[in-house]
């Protein structure tokens, strides 16, 4: 797979004093403030969006500009933290990357933040873009960064700008730059043909991982993002496979007795775990990648599955029906002292940790609804984001603010489509695919 060739530690980020982004040669260095005025807070509950003006990147290449600025955008706007402004408001002259713009132009748009940006591809091929973001109002620059990549790669640079927007406005990394896999269901309802597909956060360059001959089921990134571990249904019992996104080579976990269910990878990406089934019952497990040792986690006869490792490695969330009905437990990373942690009405299952390891999302099923919602690792603060007919799957974005799951459409010509929801619950949208889709597995940020 080609991944492009830009590293985040090389983005420079001017703060205090004189910034020198030198873009297309002879740009005049404009001052930059430590702080600036303009900026979001999302730890409260009820967020007032940003007005934003992006206009498009300026440069020799007008269709280049423009598509980078809509990715921006888009982006963004998605968040449900910004509102871009129509760009019928815009002033009828830009001003060039280089210098300040005219605020008392823009300031009748509204807009508390300005994107200004270029773009164009060099002599050695490579395509070069900067952007600085101002605060309209206080008449000061926030932010000044620029980039390199192959020209191919131009999508990955725009959702790397927006990252860095998102960033400097919110004090909190990004997530537009990274990707999701997936299955795509086609087909009849009952004979649904079902693929491994992965594409960039927002549903652009959709590709297929398997041709589906076989089953597949629960795919999930490794920490790299670079291996993709899920099931299949090719033999007559399921087995866990490991895709290499670099080489589109797959390797078996391993030949296990029984059914085998919901492979997750450990944070540093060395050991699987997943659940067996066997005579009526199913136990967590986890597996070495390396010495292809396993080690059994839980030990009774119930159904435990859905395991999903804590970011720091010390924990593991699961649903285990031990005490009469399906709820959610944690215990340590060894399978020590397990605790349930949800007592309400219903059921309760797919566990998910965040990235940031302060709650774990879940699918609650009660009432004949489906609801995806979120609780602290000790229980307390369970909240529900979003109730209906068939909601499941949720996975988080690699900054633990937004979740996406899979919701199904009913009648017979219903099936499965991608949604994501903040933590606020407000911003619910459907993420476009082509075909139907189910069980989303979100990347971390890509390298």
């Amino acid at each position: 797979m080609n991944v492009m060739r830009l590293s985040r530690r090389g983005f420079r980020l001017a703060r205090a004093g004189a910034v020198a982004l030198a873009f297309l040669a002879g740009l005049a260095a404009v001052p930059m403030p430590a702080s600036a005025l303009v900026s979001l807070d999302v730890t409260s509950g009820n967020i007032n969006p940003i007005p934003i003006a992006i206009p498009n990147f300026l440069g020799g290449n007008s269709e280049l500009g423009a598509n980078i600025a809509a990715v921006i955008t888009n982006d963004l706007k998605r968040s449900g933290l910004f509102v871009p402004v129509d760009p019928s408001a815009f002033p009828p002259a830009q001003n060039s990357t280089g210098v300040a713009p005219s605020f008392a132009s823009w300031q009748p748009t509204n807009a508390q933040a300005l994107v200004i940006g270029g773009v164009g591809v060099q002599p050695d091929g490579k395509l070069r873009a900067e952007v600085r973001l101002w605060d309209v109002f206080a008449g000061q620059q926030m932010m000044g960064q620029q980039f390199s990549a192959t020209p191919d790669n131009w999508r990955r640079v725009a959702h790397i700008i927006a990252d860095a927007i998102y960033k400097r406005m919110t004090g909190e990394s990004g997530y537009f730059d990274s990707r999701i896999v997936f299955v795509e269901e086609s087909g009849p309802k009952d004979r649904r043909v079902k693929k491994l597909a992965i594409m960039d956060q927002d549903g652009a360059n959709l590709h297929y991982l398997t041709k589906g001959n076989d089953l597949v089921l629960t795919p999930r990134f490794s920490p790299s993002s670079q291996t993709v571990a899920y099931m299949s249904y090719g033999t007559d019992q399921p087995q866990v496979y490991l895709l290499n996104l670099a080489t589109n080579k797959r390797s078996l976990v391993g030949k296990f007795p029984g059914m085998t269910f919901a492979p997750r990878f450990s944070p540093d990406g060395r050991s699987v775990t997943m659940s067996f089934q066997q005579e009526g019952s199913a136990n967590i497990f986890s597996m070495d990648l390396a010495s292809k040792q396993i080690t059994r986690l839980t030990n009774d006869a119930a159904i435990n599955t859905s395991p999903c490792y804590s970011p720091d490695g010390t924990q593991i969330v699961f649903e285990s029906d031990r005490g009469g009905t399906q709820q959610l437990y944690v215990m340590g990373a060894d399978g020590s002292n397990p605790r349930r942690i949800t007592f309400g009405d219903g059921t309760y299952s797919t566990p998910v940790w965040s990235p940031r390891g302060d709650l774990i999302a879940f699918t609650r099923q009660a009432g004949g609804k489906f609801a995806i919602g979120v609780i602290k690792p000790d229980g307390s603060g369970m909240r529900i984001l979003t109730e209906g007919f068939h909601n499941e799957g949720p996975t988080w974005a690699p900054n633990g603010r937004v979740i996406m799951f899979f919701r199904d459409v009913q009648g017979a010509n219903g099936g499965p489509q991608l949604w994501t929801i903040d933590l606020t619950g407000y911003n619910e949208q459907r993420l476009p695919t082509p075909a139907f889709a189910s069980d989303p597995a979100w990347s971390p940020l890509l390298n």
